[in-house]
């Protein structure tokens, strides 16, 4: 049951990189120090002050950079391999396998490839924004990603199998999404 719970936190974690990188991991970070979960070992850095510092200024800095037009655009193209970093070392450092493979080897397909999915699916919509309203819809995606991030981040950490068949209904969807684009 723990690694249940542990991969249903790892993966709403993982699909809340998708959405912003920095504040699924802010988020884990004042989890861990309040006690509330604890990363495995070897991660142990996630509930530290310094992490904190870092973390909360990079998330600042993340949403800051999302609400100027077109350098939103420019962000999405780091963003997507930072969240796949991000998902990967978040799914990685809760659950508690053995085998060192198999242990990244699910953080990273699992973990990682949630969120790359997530962030592909975000950074076609604020294209298709930026194409349709030249950049001044943008703004209201970017709040709209900060929400789904923190929401879905709350609800990885205080209520993990609820953000699980969330996150799979959230996945689902986008996959239908990617592929009715492939078609037309």
């Amino acid at each position: 049951m723990e690694l249940f719970l542990s991969l249903c936190l790892g993966l709403g974690l993982s699909a809340s990189c998708g959405f912003r990188v920095f504040l699924p991991m802010l988020a884990a970070n004042i989890a861990a120090m309040n006690g509330w979960i604890s990363p495995g070992e070897n991660f142990e850095w996630l509930a530290t002050w310094p992490a904190f510092f870092a973390l909360f200024m990079a998330t600042i800095a993340e949403i800051s950079g999302y609400y100027i037009p077109f350098i939103d655009n420019l962000l999405d193209t780091i963003a997507t391999p930072a969240a796949v970093i991000a998902g990967t070392l978040l799914t990685t450092s809760f659950i508690r396998i053995d085998s060192p493979v198999l242990h990244w080897g699910l953080g990273l397909i699992v973990g990682g490839g949630t969120a790359g999915l997530v962030q592909a699916g975000t950074g076609l919509l604020r294209l298709l924004s930026s194409k349709t309203t030249a950049g001044l819809g943008n703004p209201v995606v970017s709040t709209a990603e900060n929400v789904a991030s923190f929401g879905l981040s709350g609800l990885a950490i205080f209520l993990p199998v609820f953000a699980l068949a969330l996150v799979v209904l959230l996945v689902l969807w986008l996959l239908k999404k990617l592929f009715s684009l492939r078609k037309s």
